[in-house]
């Protein structure tokens, strides 16, 4: 791939070239109508977000990583980077490839030994992962196009009348 002024990487997917565009977890939000997590991404302009419903476990592990809290003992994530590093297996970057049926498709890139790989991963495991190791998060521009405005606006509206806890960055 080529690294591009920190916004844009043209990676090879399986349908060829993508363009994937450099997001940052903005904040995660607990979302007391179903009772699940709200991971938000934005771009380094603002103006795009990705709301990525997630579950408890992973909710709580991204919002201590942000918080710089460590665990009295190593959580799930904590462990998958301490195998990682006695492997000398490095975490170079996330990657939000793909949205169907409303389920996010995420993929782990990682280097060893001067070769590179992906695991395919939830993004939530990957975005808790990321966010420890300061690896950066990209999200493939579909993905960004497969959301749709209307379904955003409704959605923030919902979340400022319902409300939620929101654990910011």
């Amino acid at each position: 791939g080529v690294y591009c002024g920190g916004i844009l990487w043209y990676g090879t997917n399986k349908a060829g070239m993508g363009m994937w565009i450099q997001m940052s977890v903005n904040t995660v939000l607990f979302d007391s109508k179903n009772s699940s997590y709200i991971v938000v991404l934005k771009d380094e302009t603002g103006k795009k977000l990705l709301p990525i419903w997630i579950g408890a476990a992973e909710g709580n592990s991204i919002a201590l990583a942000m918080s710089n809290v460590k665990a009295g003992r190593p959580l799930t994530h904590d462990l998958m980077i301490s195998i990682f590093d006695r492997l000398e297996i490095e975490i170079a970057r996330v990657v939000i490839s793909d949205l169907i049926d409303n389920t996010f498709y995420a993929s782990l890139y990682l280097l060893h030994n001067n070769k590179e790989f992906h695991i395919d991963s939830r993004p939530s495991d990957a975005i808790a992962i990321a966010i420890r190791v300061g690896a950066p998060v990209f999200v493939e521009e579909e993905v960004l196009a497969k959301q749709d405005q209307s379904t955003l606006d409704n959605w923030m509206k919902n979340l400022g009348e319902g409300g939620g806890t929101e654990y910011n960055a």
